[in-house]
C-alpha cells in the first residue's frame, strides 16, 4: 500500500504538470525557545541554534530546498520561522491553488463540525443528503469511508478532476453520486476526487449553511485569513469543490499548517479538537499512509517522511503544495510552486532529509537515500478513463440521470468559469485588481 501511495502521489503530480496551542514536545522546559502563532501577517522568528537547529547546516537545505520549482519556502520550529525561500516576499501573497491539500483542508472543516455535534463519521451519508439524491447504495456510504477515501466508488483520478480546471462541472455532488460502486466500503483505499466533493457537501448539509461560509467563520476567522484573500472555486451549481482549488496564498497555507502542528490550538483558542486530529491522523486501516484525507507515517512510510517521527503528516498537493508536519518535533516545512515535467521523483525525499541533518534537540537519525519505487502509468484507468470526463457533458455510464451540460436536475447552470475572479486563472490569482484575492 506505501507503494501504491506513492506512486499515485507521483503520477498525479506528472499530470498536474501536462495540465498545466498544545506546544510541541521539546527538550528540559526552557531550553528551546518557543514562538506564538500570529493572526496577523508577521511571524515571530527565531535564530535555529534557539530552537535546536544547526544554522549551517538549514542553510544548507534551504540552499537545495529553495530550487527553481518552489516559489515558496518556510521552515517553522516552536512556531518561529527559522528559514525562509528568497522570493517568499514576492510570491507568498500571491494566491495560489492549493490543488489537493484543499482536501486536507475539507477535513479540518469536516472535523469542527464533527466538535460541534453537528456531523458523525460513523453515520451513513443518507442521514444528511436531501431526499431523493442517489440511490440507496450510495447513500450508505458513511462520512468515515469518505474521509479515508474508501467509498467503494470507481475511480479514475485524472479523468475526474480534469473538468474542475475548467469549472465544467455541472454539479459534482450528483456526479460523485453516479460514480460506479465496484467494491465494499471500508475495504479499499481508492484516491477519489469526486468522493470528497461530495464530503464537502455532505458537510454542508450537516451544519445547515454553506460550506465555505462555515468555513470562514470557523476555521480561517480564528487564524486571521481574511475572506478577500482568497478564492475557493465551485462547480456550475455552486458547489465547492473538495477535491482541489483552494486558491489561497502561502502565507495562509502555512496558518493551516501550524495549526495542525499545534494540534488544532490557535494562540489558546480551541479551532479543531485534538481528539478528531489524533483520529485523523493515524493510519486509516485500507492504507498505513493515509487517514482522514492527510498523508500519515505509518507502517512502511519511510519514502514519504525519511527519518521523521511516527506522527509527520503532510497536508499534499499536486506540484508539490505541501505542509510538511511534525508536531512532537515542533516542525512545519511549507512549501508551494511547479513541478516541472522531469522534476526530480526524490526532492521531497532529499529535501526533509537534509532538513532532519539540521536538528541538533533532538538529533535525527539519516534516512539514507532515496530508494525508488513504481510508477502508476497514466494510461492506467485508476488515472485515466474518459467516462468520467465524459459525465460532465451528461454522457455515458457515469453520468447522474437527469444532468447534462446546460441543466442538471432541472435547474440551469452556471457557465463554465464564470465564478473565478479577475486575474484568477486556474493556478494562481494575479493582477491589481481590487477583486482579485491575494495578500497586499
Amino acid at each position: 500500500m506505501r507503494r501504491t501511495m506513492t506512486a499515485l502521489a507521483v503520477a498525479v503530480m506528472t499530470v498536474g504538470t501536462l495540465f498545466a496551542g498544545v506546544p510541541a514536545a521539546q527538550g528540559e522546559p526552557g531550553q528551546l525557545r518557543q514562538c506564538s502563532v500570529t493572526s496577523g501577517r508577521q511571524p515571530e522568528s527565531a535564530a535555529p541554534e534557539a530552537v535546536g537547529l544547526d544554522s549551517a547546516a538549514l542553510d544548507r537545505a534551504l540552499e537545495f530546498v529553495a530550487d527553481p520549482t518552489r516559489f515558496t519556502v518556510s521552515i517553522y520550529r516552536n512556531n518561529c520561522l527559522v528559514g525562509s525561500g528568497p522570493t517568499n516576499a514576492q510570491a507568498g501573497g500571491v494566491a495560489w491553488n492549493l490543488w489537493s491539500s484543499t482536501k486536507s483542508v475539507v477535513s479540518m472543516v469536516a472535523g469542527i463540525a464533527v466538535d460541534a455535534g453537528l456531523l458523525r463519521v460513523t453515520d451513513p451519508i443518507d442521514r444528511y443528503l436531501p431526499a431523493g439524491l442517489g440511490d440507496a447504495e450510495h447513500r450508505a456510504i458513511t462520512v468515515r469511508s469518505l474521509l479515508t477515501e474508501s467509498s467503494g466508488m470507481e475511480v479514475a483520478v485524472a479523468s475526474e478532476g480534469v473538468t474542475g480546471l475548467i469549472q465544467l462541472d455541472p454539479n459534482v455532488v450528483a456526479q460523485a453520486l453516479a460514480m460506479p460502486i465496484i467494491a465494499p466500503q471500508g475495504t479499499k483505499w481508492q484516491y477519489s476526487q469526486r468522493a470528497v466533493d461530495l464530503l464537502a457537501f455532505v458537510v454542508q448539509q450537516a451544519v445547515g449553511e454553506d460550506f465555505q461560509t462555515f468555513a470562514q467563520r470557523e476555521l480561517f476567522d480564528p487564524l486571521g485569513i481574511e475572506r478577500g484573500d482568497y478564492y475557493w472555486a465551485r462547480d456550475r451549481s455552486g458547489h465547492t469543490y473538495g477535491y482541489a482549488h483552494l486558491v489561497m496564498p502561502p502565507d495562509d497555507f502555512v496558518k493551516l499548517g501550524l495549526l495542525i502542528a499545534n494540534r488544532g490550538d490557535w494562540a489558546g483558542t480551541r479551532v479543531i479538537s485534538r481528539a478528531y486530529l489524533d483520529e485523523a491522523t493515524t493510519p486509516a486501516g485500507t492504507n498505513d499512509c493515509y487517514g482522514y484525507l492527510f498523508v500519515v507515517n505509518g507502517p512502511g512510510c519511510d519514502s514519504i517522511f525519511p527519518g521523521l517521527p511516527s506522527d509527520a503528516v503532510q497536508m499534499s498537493g499536486m506540484m508539490r503544495q505541501d505542509n510538511n508536519i511534525v508536531p512532537s518535533l515542533g516542525l512545519l516545512v511549507s512549501w508551494t510552486g511547479i513541478t516541472v515535467p522531469g522534476g526530480a521523483v526524490s526532492f521531497p525525499h532529499d529535501a526533509m532529509r537534509a532538513l532532519g541533518a539540521a536538528f541538533r534537540d533532538p538529533v535525527l537519525a539519516d534516512p539514507g537515500p532515496y530508494r525508488p519505487v513504481p510508477d502508476v502509468s497514466l494510461a492506467d484507468p485508476y488515472i485515466s478513463n474518459p467516462e468520467a470526463t465524459l459525465a460532465a457533458l451528461g454522457l455515458g455510464r457515469m453520468a447522474y440521470p437527469g444532468c447534462g451540460f446546460l441543466t442538471c436536475l432541472d435547474k440551469p447552470l452556471a457557465p463554465p468559469v464564470s465564478g473565478w475572479p479577475p486575474g484568477c486563472y486556474i493556478v494562481g490569482c494575479f493582477g491589481t485588481d481590487p477583486a482579485t484575492p491575494g495578500i497586499r
